[in-house]
């Protein structure tokens, strides 16, 4: 295995998906698509509209909501095509700055999760917000969900704060509230007129079921919230190198968002003036048409089953060794990351004597795991929390 003095490391730290054999994958539903598109004569490199391709917005948004959505059938829904998920939590937050309530919203409290992706600070700061605050999420010592902290939090907040939720697979802790603990975040919420704006960037990577993963979305929606989901298509079609991203916009009627996406053309021109068509073609022609749709689900559910399988060979392994600890919150996170609960000092020690690169955090990519490297991975934890209690 990789041990000292080899010069094979492991890297648990990037944000990406990787094989069994430690490559970039391009899916194959992916792969047919771009084919498609490369002979298809009709095609050619004109602007897109400002707002982005038209279907892609609106299958988009439809992935997000679900076939049924009331609020899609009532018009009620909008889509911006973005660059990436980033792109469009930016652009997002812009219009919030300007518009959300009065015109002027430096002064908004903005409330991320604590912890969070270290981007989402910077974008709403960068956004013009000067009050950014965090609510409790992470309780270190149970390993879990601090629910009660969260609800204390917000119910805390000003009336009118607006608030980032993680649709799923919460990024770093793996952790996600259940269904009903989402329905007492959404009660508080919503006696707090408190303003949702979900990042949506694991859907269907998480559970392996698009639904499923977005289930706290729905949700929201069907209890008559307004609200913004930022979505990225980078992890599960693996496009991230296409920044394809839309933000969902649902409001109180159709004349609302129409008001808001006039302003976040306005918004748009100015950024970046005119998104790029391939990765948004590449997922507009699987995302409308019932055989790539399904191929598309296929791949995600390989994606996400090759996590799943990880967790639960790392937790196996670390349980025969009786590594000192519990290690059920490994198998019980979803999505691409684990907080592992490691020390800063058992990180050191992993980093240093055994090459294995991980967050400082203690975050660590499951896609950085093989069946090659589980053993060495398992006994350079063993070993870590072992010698560093």
């Amino acid at each position: 295995g990789p041990g000292l003095g080899s010069v094979k490391t492991l890297l648990f730290s990037l944000a990406a998906y990787r094989t069994d054999e430690g490559q970039p994958w391009v899916l194959p539903v992916v792969k047919k698509v771009e084919q498609k598109i490369a002979s298809d004569a009709s095609l050619n490199h004109e602007y897109l509209p400002i707002l982005g391709l038209p279907e892609f917005r609106a299958n988009a948004s439809r992935i997000a909501l679900g076939e049924d959505s009331r609020a899609i059938k009532e018009n009620r829904v909008g889509g911006v095509q973005c660059l990436g998920g980033t792109g469009a939590l930016r652009i997002g937050a812009e219009f919030l700055r300007r518009w959300y309530n009065g015109t002027n919203n430096t002064a908004t409290p903005v409330y991320i999760s604590s912890p969070s992706w270290e981007n989402h600070n910077s974008v709403f700061m960068n956004s013009g917000f000067e009050d950014i605050r965090t609510y409790r999420y992470w309780d270190a010592a149970k390993r879990g969900l601090d629910l009660e902290g969260l609800l204390q939090d917000m119910e805390a907040a000003p009336e009118f704060s607006i608030i980032v939720l993680h649709a799923c697979a919460h990024n770093p802790t793996g952790t996600d509230p259940s269904p009903e603990q989402w329905k007492q975040i959404a009660a508080v919420m919503k006696r707090r007129f408190l303003f949702p704006f979900f990042d949506s960037a694991y859907q269907g990577f998480a559970s392996g079921c698009l639904d499923r993963d977005a289930w706290a979305v729905r949700y929201f929606v069907s209890e008559g919230f307004e609200l913004f989901c930022a979505q990225s298509f980078s992890k599960n079609f693996g496009l991230y190198n296409e920044r394809v991203g839309n933000l969902t916009v649902v409001g109180k009627d159709a004349d609302n968002v129409q008001r808001v996406l006039s302003q976040m053309e306005k918004i748009v021109r100015a950024i970046w003036s005119n998104p790029p068509s391939q990765g948004a073609r590449v997922v507009a022609t699987t995302l409308t048409s019932p055989q790539l749709f399904a191929e598309w689900k296929d791949n995600v559910k390989t994606m996400a089953d090759r996590v799943l399988l990880m967790r639960s060979e790392l937790r196996a392994r670390l349980q025969a060794l009786g590594t000192p600890g519990t290690w059920n919150h490994i198998t019980e996170q979803i999505g691409m990351f684990s907080f592992t609960g490691l020390n800063p000092k058992q990180v050191e020690f992993l980093i240093k004597e055994k090459h294995i690169y991980l967050m400082a955090s203690g975050r660590i990519n499951m896609c950085g795991l093989t069946t090659k490297n589980l053993d060495y991975v398992a006994s350079s934890i063993h070993e870590a929390v072992t010698r560093f209690q």
